[in-house]
């Protein structure tokens, strides 16, 4: 049996007061403002309709003073018993909580302590609220809660409420950009036969009509490309994909990916597109293209330079990738510079190029704070990448990195089929020896690509970890509204 506290009992035996007044939960309400436009109504607007939830009261004699509110903004109301009536306003003081939802009608005026304020003329009971919020001078400040219960985080904390409305409008900006761009919005399959797309360890299911395990999508990449070589010129989707490995501050398995592809374009073309998209996007929505990263302001106008792979690691390791190029030559370096993995997976059984990636990401990409685009990867860490004309052993690929974490990854893309099926082959021999992060061979996508595939550029931005940046937030679960949480009673 569930238990409940004195203050619920009270409110669930209002419920049934309410019952011989009204429905404690009607069917609808109309109204004809918003309560952010309502605060800027002038002095005298009649007939104004408003609703949202009380979230402040001061109940008194014959008049008394609420404050209302909806996701983008609070509204006071004045409820006077010679306005609404004698029965009506003893209904308000007796059965109305904070929390509880109301709609009102009436005349705007500006009381004198210059608060905007709805002098109601009636008001509907709209929702009972079974539970009190939490106390309002305290708001909800622990995590935890944040995460487990984000309607008590959006109910009594502004700067979420603000943070989650910048996220949408972010994305509906980078929506009309693309499409202002010629490029299509399509849909690709959150289940697959194969875990395609990136190097990451996938979830598994299985499909009950089909009888076949599937997986959850990780990328939705090579779909798009499939899309390409049907026709689609530019192609952009905004994926929730999925990945099984480890969680922290900058990491989850299941995130939103935006990816888009641009046939004829190159990678160099796509670093122009989408510096550009982002400053537009950024000054559009914050109003700034300036930042504040751990107390450094940084200034996302200037240009955005380029740094290679290679450099990068020399500069803070020491080890030059260009002469230790195989696993074993590398292992051997890391260890002589007795560099630590805080890593679950045990490095000897990487692959060359994942070795590489771990230790760019431990010595190196902590360390980048302005954006920076890092270019000529290493081919082995880049399966569905063109490799450079000129220097086979790479690829041509960048990364935007802003404060250490990966905002967007892009590729020249490989189109030729008998190269990628011997990468994939490549990749394929690695998961079997144990690299857990190397690709699955797809035999699918090989013969899309056998029916010829234009010059194509693609991209992926992790919408969340760009947020996460730009709202200057420590943890990633701050932008998502419901993050998967490990159960109370585990």
């Amino acid at each position: 049996m569930r238990e409940f506290t004195e203050q619920e009992l009270v409110r669930r035996g209002k419920v049934d007061e309410i019952r011989k007044y009204c429905n404690p939960y009607p069917e609808k309400y109309e109204v004809n403002y918003s309560l952010k436009e309502a605060s800027t109504l002038p002095d005298e607007t009649k007939d104004v309709k408003v609703a949202g939830r009380i979230v402040f009261m001061r109940k008194m004699g014959k008049m008394s003073f609420l404050k209302i509110r909806d996701l983008e903004g609070d509204l006071q109301l004045s409820i006077k018993i010679d306005m609404v009536g004698e029965e009506k306003y003893s209904f308000f003081k007796t059965l109305i909580d904070v929390g509880d939802f109301i709609g009102a009608e009436g005349e705007i005026f500006t009381t004198q302590t210059g608060e905007k304020t709805l002098r109601c003329s009636d008001f509907t009971f709209l929702g009972k609220a079974l539970k009190p919020l939490p106390e309002k001078f305290h708001g909800v400040t622990d995590p935890e809660i944040c995460y487990r219960n984000r309607y008590l985080d959006l109910i009594m904390n502004e700067d979420t409420r603000k943070r989650f409305l910048l996220k949408y409008e972010f994305i509906k900006e980078i929506r009309r950009y693309l499409e202002d761009n010629n490029y299509i919005e399509i849909e690709t399959p959150v289940l697959s036969n194969k875990a395609s797309g990136a190097s990451a360890r996938p979830f598994i299911a299985h499909h009950n009509a089909l009888d076949i395990d599937v997986y959850l999508r990780i990328a939705p990449e090579t779909y798009l490309k499939r899309a390409v070589v049907g026709g689609f010129t530019k192609v952009f989707e905004f994926a929730r994909c999925f990945r099984n490995e480890g969680i922290d501050a900058t990491h989850l398995q299941d995130f939103t990916m935006l990816e888009g592809y641009a046939a004829y374009y190159n990678y160099k073309d796509n670093m122009v597109f989408l510096e550009n998209m982002l400053k537009t996007v950024i000054e559009k929505v914050f109003g700034s293209l300036k930042i504040t990263i751990n107390d450094k302001e940084v200034d996302l106008s200037k240009k955005w330079e380029s740094v290679s792979f290679r450099d990068l690691i020399l500069k803070y390791s020491g080890i030059d990738i260009k002469e230790v190029n195989t696993k074993e030559e590398l292992l051997k370096a890391i260890k002589d510079k007795d560099i630590k993995f805080e890593t679950e997976d045990n490095i000897e059984d990487l692959g060359y190029g994942n070795l590489v990636d771990a230790l760019y990401k431990k010595v190196a990409r902590p360390n980048l704070i302005e954006p920076v685009f890092l270019v000529e990867h290493p081919i082995e860490l880049s399966p569905l990448a063109r490799a450079n004309d000129d220097d086979k052993t790479l690829t041509d690929r960048f990364q935007l990195v802003i404060n250490g974490a990966e905002i967007i990854n892009a590729y020249s893309e490989l189109v030729d089929p008998i190269d990628q099926e011997a990468r994939l082959l490549h990749q394929a021999e690695l998961k079997a020896k144990g690299d857990a992060d190397a690709m699955m061979m797809d035999y699918d996508y090989i013969n899309a690509m056998e029916y010829g595939m234009p010059p194509i550029s693609g991209w992926g931005m992790g919408i969340d970890r760009v947020l996460q940046v730009l709202n200057g937030v420590e943890n990633i679960k701050d932008n998502i509204l419901f993050p998967l949480m490990r159960p109370e009673d585990k």
